[in-house]
């Protein structure tokens, strides 16, 4: 811990200097429409926004379409319960509540104003808050203490029509529930059986235990204890909260309660819980302790005293964190994008099972990737999801939304989920968004795609999750056995991946003929086509070739010329050029860069070509190419060979494709920038709204494309190889599962269109 009585200690603090950082704090408003010019002006403010503001006066509803308030939440506090910090007051609250909207943000795309009142009055909160409606999609409460925060949500809900949401309490225990459900499930329990121990009495506890009962857990089983003990039936001086939550037992102490137990729920202070308490509980024991920083017990010490124990804590360096965003962020988002005017039980119960139903799938490598590298699995220590898994988004904010079109409170109902979830993933990047375009084309006729690295963990999860979502039929090549041993390792399951060693494989023998027919005149000899056939690259080629498959993915392990030959040598291109082409995703905006990976000087005739494949290949994205032949130059303003060969490119293009939308030579700016292009440049076809760029070398191209992607701000996609015979796509050494199940949905894009 730092020496806060030190100044120059303090002002060396990591998380003082990350706040401090300018712009100081943690969250801006950001205009989304732009303000450039008169008319951009006069359409944001006077006079255009008038017809918006009649509008909403006439429809109320109106104000959805027309402003940010669905999209708005304000995240409120008066200070009074801050983490573990308590009563700090509102203003030193701040930081806590920005962190609170950058989280918002981060994984839900929700937008949030924090709000810090200083009022400890629930009644007069409670007024200034209803007050905001209408400037408000919903309203999270944040970090009030109990048990005015019970009272001040109630009236909230009972008095506005909008989604009022306590996190403190609901969001703690959707979590919680979720676990447990699973836990139940591994501990080869029943919920109406489970005997449960809480410990803690305030919001978060409560809500738990309300949660808890809506699972099927019996009140009877269900024992709070609080500082002074059990809180049991005929206990003196119990508040009228706490009598509500009282129950017939002999039970005294939280030593007491625990004895013969199921389930222990921590949400009050640390090392209250001792191994002797954990031991006296029934087998396969369930152990949640979620006081924070330092849980009731820790994890090493509750596995350490019970082998079977099921531990969950609220840490994030230890199995199973109950983490309040797996929450709030996508139950807004479902409450928000359904117009629900509250928050149901329904809808608190539908987060808590698509979570827990989420923990059971495979976990994706990306997500793996956040973590370490670690394996990651369904089991006693991955109950829920990971807090950086991107699925959580698509799983809990329809069960949300479906729950609220159930219990009626959705103004806005979503009937269509499919491509509800389809709208959700812009929140996810724009990168994510594309592909899952792709997918859903794939899907409509996914066809047969070769994998040669069949050895790779990375192969074999990206072709389990390809099979499973119907988006190809996945074949790996080697040696089976071996196959099978990397999979075990990993938890992969091979029911719907084909495994094809080629040497031993029904296909060898004609492939080593008709190889030899093919490169007889070009050095290969029948010796050489055997050894050519045993390696998994060409022979996968050659399943392409022949019609086998739809076509191939590879590059995990190989440089790219070590792919590109083989690929040339037996499937072919169609015509004299092949090219590489990267998608460039920005949050508005999508680009397409040619050539990035494979002619490295190319003359005007090759640029000609590049251009053309470029143009139908964007074709399948459902977008009218635009394409920018770019250079140093703008429309002859240097007098250069280089500038002269890309003016001769374009020329060519216009003579065999005088359809295609096409202009240059032109530097990057005005290809991208309309303003500047209407000024300088009012002649020339490509207005700043360029989708396409050729750039004249392949240095150019791979330094424009790498530049893109690493500062940016910008998702790449690729690389995409064009002008083959049939599919191939080689990519990066080092590629991720995620880049291999995209490339594999790409190449069933290209198959298709074959």
């Amino acid at each position: 811990m730092p020496n806060r009585s030190n100044p120059e200690v303090l002002r060396n603090d990591p998380a003082l200097e990350y706040h401090e950082r300018e712009p100081a704090g943690k969250i801006e408003v950001v205009a989304t429409k732009p303000c450039a010019t008169q008319v951009d002006l006069s359409l944001a403010y006077t006079p255009g926004v008038a017809l918006p503001c009649l509008e909403i006066a006439k429809n109320p509803d109106a104000a959805a379409l027309y402003t940010g308030r669905a999209n708005l939440v304000a995240v409120i506090s008066n200070g009074s319960a801050v983490l573990g910090l308590g009563d700090i007051g509102p203003l030193a609250s701040k930081p806590v509540m920005e962190g609170k909207a950058v989280l918002f943000k981060r994984f839900a795309g929700i937008d949030v104003f924090d709000l810090e009142l200083d009022c400890e009055d629930p009644d007069k909160l409670v007024e200034i808050v209803k007050a905001l409606e209408p400037t408000f999609g919903g309203i999270n409460l944040e970090d009030i203490k109990a048990p005015e925060c019970f009272y001040i949500e109630k009236r909230l809900r009972e008095e506005m029509q909008i989604p009022v949401f306590h996190d403190d309490q609901h969001g703690t225990a959707i979590i919680t529930c979720a676990a447990f459900i699973n836990a139940l499930e591994l501990a080869g329990k029943e919920a109406k059986d489970a005997k449960v121990v809480v410990s803690g009495a305030g919001a978060a506890a409560v809500a738990c235990g309300n949660l808890l009962v809506s699972f099927g857990v019996q009140e009877h089983n269900l024992v709070y204890c609080d500082s002074r003990g059990v809180i049991f039936k005929g206990r003196e001086n119990l508040s009228a909260e706490k009598e509500a939550l009282a129950v017939e037992t002999k039970a005294r102490s939280l030593a007491d309660a625990m004895v013969g137990s199921d389930v222990f729920l921590g949400v009050s202070v640390k090392d209250l819980v001792s191994p002797q308490m954990v031991q006296s509980m029934n087998s396969n024991p369930i152990i949640f302790a979620l006081a924070n920083p330092d849980p009731e017990i820790s994890y090493p010490d509750a596995k350490a005293a019970r082998e079977d124990a099921i531990v969950a804590t609220g840490r994030s360096d230890f199995p199973n964190q109950v983490n309040n965003v797996l929450g709030f962020p996508y139950i807004f988002r479902g409450a928000l994008d359904s117009g629900a005017s509250v928050v149901t039980e329904e809808m608190k119960m539908a987060a808590a099972r698509a979570l827990a139903a989420l923990a059971r799938e495979d976990v994706p490598d990306s997500v793996r990737s956040a973590y370490g590298g670690k394996e990651i699995r369904f089991g006693s220590d991955y109950l829920i999801p990971k807090p950086f898994d991107h699925r959580v988004l698509l799983w809990v904010a329809p069960a949300v939304a479906q729950a609220a079109n159930k219990s009626g409170v959705a103004h806005r109902p979503i009937t269509d989920m499919a491509a509800y979830r389809k709208k959700l993933s812009v929140f996810l990047g724009k990168r994510r968004e594309v592909m899952a375009h792709v997918g859903t084309k794939a899907r409509l006729d996914p066809k047969k795609i070769v994998f040669p690295e069949g050895y790779k963990r990375r192969t074999l999860r990206a072709c389990y999750e390809l099979a499973q979502e119907g988006i190809c039929h996945p074949v790996v090549l080697g040696d089976k056995q071996r196959i099978e041993t990397v999979a075990r390792g990993a938890g992969i399951t091979l029911d719907k991946i084909e495994i094809i060693d080629p040497y031993g494989s029904e296909y060898y023998e004609s492939f080593v003929n008709k190889y030899i027919e093919l490169r007889h005149r070009k050095g290969i000899t029948p010796r050489a086509a055997r050894k050519h056939m045993s390696e998994r690259v060409r022979f996968g080629m050659m399943m392409v070739r022949q019609n086998l498959a739809g076509g191939l993915v590879c590059g995990l392990s190989m440089n790219y010329p070590e792919t590109i030959r083989p690929a040339l040598q037996i499937i072919g291109a169609q015509s004299n050029v092949v090219a590489g082409m990267y998608l460039i995703l920005k949050k508005d905006r999508m680009f397409f860069f040619a050539d990035t990976t494979v002619n490295i000087e190319p003359d005007a005739q090759t640029l000609a070509s590049i251009a053309i494949l470029t143009a139908k290949e964007v074709e399948k994205f459902n977008v009218q190419p635009r394409v920018a032949m770019v250079s140093f130059s703008s429309f002859g303003s240097a007098n250069h060979s280089l500038v002269s060969k890309v003016q001769e490119a374009a020329g060519i293009v216009r003579r065999l494709e005088p359809d295609l939308i096409i202009d240059g030579e032109m530097q990057i700016d005005p290809a991208v920038n309309p303003h500047l292009a209407a000024e300088e440049y009012p002649f020339s076809k490509i207005q700043g709204d360029a989708n396409i760029l050729i750039f004249p070398s392949l240095e150019a191209a791979n330094v424009a494309y790498k530049l893109m992607a690493n500062v940016g701000d910008s998702e790449a996609v690729g690389p995409i190889l064009l002008g083959m015979e049939q599919p191939v796509n080689v990519l990066s050494r080092g590629a991720s599962a995620e880049d291999v199940y995209n490339m594999a949905a790409y190449t069933v894009l290209q198959a298709q269109s074959k």
